[in-house]
């Protein structure tokens, strides 16, 4: 990992687990430095000043608006994605030189279908990743090898099948910690994954 930050705004549900986990390994991989709300629980910082902080402190945001659909319980969809992409847009837009800077790669399951639920980013290049773990290491691996080329780093193909034997070794490096596979946090992965990868690579050197 580097100095080169990258904000993850996506969902944490359940069901997207395997996603965000992809995504955190790809900015690995990709020699960036993931970030997110869940990096630290500290109750007495308020979430919307952790998120704004985190915000500030990246250069490249990774933005998922994928998961619109109502929750099973209140029957509303969860906006704190669309949210926290224009925080990270009204950083680039209205910040400091440095804010203005940033590089955001925006996401969502289906090629326009982000313009029945907010169209107002209809001027901005938007990525489908169709659901597929794969698809979605293919573009975040795109384009941050696109934003700073870097050598020795593989593309998207070669980093989703590392995912996947990652993905095979995970409970063993979760034993190895004494950790259970249900209950790692954003911190373990990323700390797990890093490990993994640089073991890989000398394994291989």
């Amino acid at each position: 990992m580097s100095e080169r930050q990258v904000f993850i705004n996506c969902p944490f549900s359940v069901d997207y687990q395997d996603h965000f986990r992809a995504i955190v390994f790809a900015v690995i991989r990709s020699g960036y430095t993931p970030r997110c709300a869940r990096e630290n629980d500290d109750g007495a910082e308020i979430r919307f000043n952790k998120i704004c902080r985190i915000i500030e402190d990246c250069d490249y945001g990774v933005h998922d608006i994928s998961k619109t659909e109502p929750d099973p319980g209140s029957g509303l969809p969860r906006f704190n994605m669309p949210l926290e992409l224009g925080l990270f847009l009204g950083a680039k837009k209205y910040g400091s030189k440095k804010q203005k800077a940033k590089n955001a790669l925006i996401l969502d399951r289906e090629a326009f279908r982000y313009q029945q639920f907010i169209s107002d980013i209809a001027g901005q290049d938007i990525h489908a990743h169709n659901g597929d773990v794969a698809k979605l290491i293919g573009e975040v691996a795109t384009w941050l090898r696109d934003a700073a080329p870097q050598d020795g780093v593989p593309g998207g193909v070669a980093i989703a099948a590392e995912y996947q034997a990652f993905l095979a070794d995970l409970p063993s490096l979760c034993a190895d910690k004494q950790l259970d596979p249900d209950e790692i946090t954003f911190k373990d992965v990323t700390l797990l994954a890093a490990a993994w990868i640089v073991a890989t690579a000398k394994a291989a050197a």
